[in-house]
């Protein structure tokens, strides 16, 4: 320090043999040379006096000369900086001008609530976490309504005729909810837009059905279905389903996946062609440029969230703007399926097909693995079949795997010598998995050991007990998909979730939502609420956006609003073209919206 300098300290003041001393002290010498009252107001200073912002280390940048680097930044914006939102807007919103906003996030004026701050409340806080959700949903907004504007060359016509080669198809009465989205479905059909429709049923709701309803309607109407799973487990099962219950029926079916032999793919290849059939369901197989349609008319791809965004649009281009239907297992929080598929029509089912026995589920520490096992034979001598279910950690993947390959030698040997014990994993080789998995659907094994490449739809009617070892180290959403892997027939089912001490919070949490519903819906938010949006989905494809100041949990409340505001805004013929280039120029890339406008 110079003479005559005026310096703000703080830090601790502490009595030493040498007198008062501050330790490590924070600094910052305010302008002026001279002590007197010309010295700098309190305002100007930006380390200390104030409340100041913490910015995480970057390199070598320090939190200090962070500060002073957005300081100088910010003492360069314009005095009037372009507004994306409205004025209307902002007045309904009661939001503080942009250029106010930006330099208030970073440098709270005096008297703004620290509390106010850290919850993301402040006026600046809100007013640009605002802005990045309505810019999003303008995108989301301007996406529904260029497919709305496409039309298709024919839409679906409901005659008697169709009604009836619906009806000769369906094995049993429909749920309430079935009922509902089936009618949601056909009316979307018989629009001259192509439907872009997300169906949400919760394990075991009877999504198949309402597809294959659809898939009638369209075929009846000759057109062509195409309808995409995520593995060839899932599409075999689905293709046997299907078949059976369009045995009656004079439309040809087939199935393609990456193991058809290549004669057959050929084969199937020049009979879609030429229109002789009239459905194919399939892996990622169906993407492939060889395979193309006379006249696509419908796209079911199930769990959709396993598909990239270009295999799902390269499916729909085989055909002519056909009506796409996506359908998940794991139900989706309205929070985020505002965010997610806002550009989607949602229909959701939570109805169980009548006859079903509620899955009960109970979560026992590792001292009770003998007590489990008894159980385990005792639902095996009762005619049932188990899976043991092993999680792989990707970091630990090896030592994981040899943990399930060990257990299933130990349990094959040691604890169920009578019985037959196979296992099944990622790293085996698809027709290897396949076999497995048919063999235990055939009932030639007591017991499957498996890590979680059954949680996808695998439908096993006889199975009644899932047991899931170290089941904290699961996800909730992951766990209540697992589960729904039993409860598929007339028995009552059992799930067991096996857990090692200690338990973190959030594992007894999630245990304790497990234990307490089996409701997917409910599941999911709270699943949603313990882990963020961010690893709910795990993959950047979800759709989820890269959100700088939202929060889509946090702020869903402002999503909404934002959502709310964008549609009106862009009602208004004055600002469509402004907005539209706003979001196209600066906006589009982050959010994964090319293509926009």
């Amino acid at each position: 320090f110079h003479p005559h300098q005026r310096v703000i300290l703080f830090g601790r003041l502490e009595l030493t043999p040498h007198g008062l001393q501050l330790q490590s002290p924070q600094y910052e010498i305010v302008k002026g040379e001279e002590a007197d009252e010309a010295a700098a107001p309190a305002e100007e200073t930006l380390h200390t006096g104030r409340i100041v912002p913490v910015y995480e280390k970057t390199g070598q940048l320090t939190t200090k000369m962070q500060r002073t680097l957005v300081h100088q930044a910010l003492a360069q914006l314009p005095a009037a900086l372009p507004d994306p939102l409205p004025a209307d807007v902002l007045a309904r919103q009661q939001l503080i001008e942009r250029r106010t906003a930006i330099h208030d996030v970073h440098f709270p004026p005096e008297g703004t609530p620290v509390a106010s701050l850290n919850a993301f409340r402040s006026e600046a806080q809100r007013r640009l976490i605002f802005e990045e959700f309505f810019l999003f949903q303008l995108g989301l907004v301007l996406r529904k309504r260029a497919a709305e504007a496409d039309r298709k060359p024919r839409s679906v016509v409901i005659t008697d005729p169709v009604r009836e080669a619906a009806r000769r198809v369906l094995p049993f009465r429909l749920t309430g909810d079935q009922k509902k989205v089936i009618a949601e479905i056909v009316k979307d059909m018989e629009r001259p837009q192509p439907m872009n429709r997300l169906l949400q049923g919760d394990v075991g709701s009877g999504k198949t059905i309402v597809a294959l309803m659809a898939a009638v309607v369209a075929m009846e109407n000759g057109f062509q279905v195409a309808f995409m799973a995520p593995t060839e487990i899932l599409a075999e099962q689905h293709f046997i389903n299907i078949r059976c219950l369009l045995e009656a029926s004079r439309f040809r079916i087939a199935i393609l996946t990456g193991s058809t032999p290549a004669k057959k793919r050929r084969e199937m290849q020049a009979e879609l062609a030429g229109g002789s059939l009239h459905m194919v369901v399939g892996t990622h197989a169906l993407v492939e440029d060889p395979v193309g349609f006379r006249e696509l008319g419908l796209v079911v791809i199930d769990e959709q969230h396993r598909f990239g965004v270009l295999q799902r649009a390269t499916l729909r281009a085989k055909g002519q703007h056909p009506d796409v239907l996506v359908m998940t297992a794991t139900p989706i929080p309205r929070t985020l399926a505002l965010t997610t598929y806002g550009d989607l029509d949602v229909s959701i089912m939570r109805e169980m097909p009548p006859g079903r026995f509620p899955i009960k589920t109970v979560a026992k520490p590792e001292s009770r693995r003998e007590e489990i096992y008894d159980f385990i034979r005792k639902q095996v001598e009762e005619g049932r079949q188990a899976y043991v279910i092993y999680p792989l950690v990707e970091e630990s993947e090896k030592v994981d795997l040899r943990a399930a390959t060990e257990m299933a030698d130990h349990l094959a040997q040691d604890i169920f010598p009578e019985l037959r014990v196979a296992l099944l994993h990622g790293r085996m080789k698809q027709d290897a998995k396949d076999r497995v998995m048919h063999a235990f659907a055939r009932g030639e094994f007591h017991i499957l050991v498996s890590t979680t490449v059954v949680e996808v739809g695998v439908d096993v009617a006889n199975a009644a007990v899932m047991l899931v070892e170290h089941a904290e180290r699961f996800g909730l959403s992951q766990l209540h998909q697992l589960r729904g892997r039993v409860g598929r027939g007339p028995h009552q089912s059992f799930c067991i979730l096996l857990y090692q001490y200690p338990l973190t919070d959030q594992g007894r949490e999630r245990l304790k939502a497990l234990t307490d519903t089996t409701d997917g819906f409910l599941i999911a938010e709270k699943d949603l609420e313990l882990r963020g949006p961010g690893d709910f989905f795990g993959t950047r494809q979800s759709g989820l956006p890269t959100l700088r100041v939202g929060d889509i949990v946090r702020d869903h409340q402002l999503m909404e609003e934002a959502r709310r505001e964008a549609a009106a805004a862009l009602d208004d013929p004055a600002q469509q073209e402004m907005l539209a280039l706003f979001v196209r120029e600066s906006w589009a890339q982050r959010f994964g919206l090319v293509g926009i406008g």
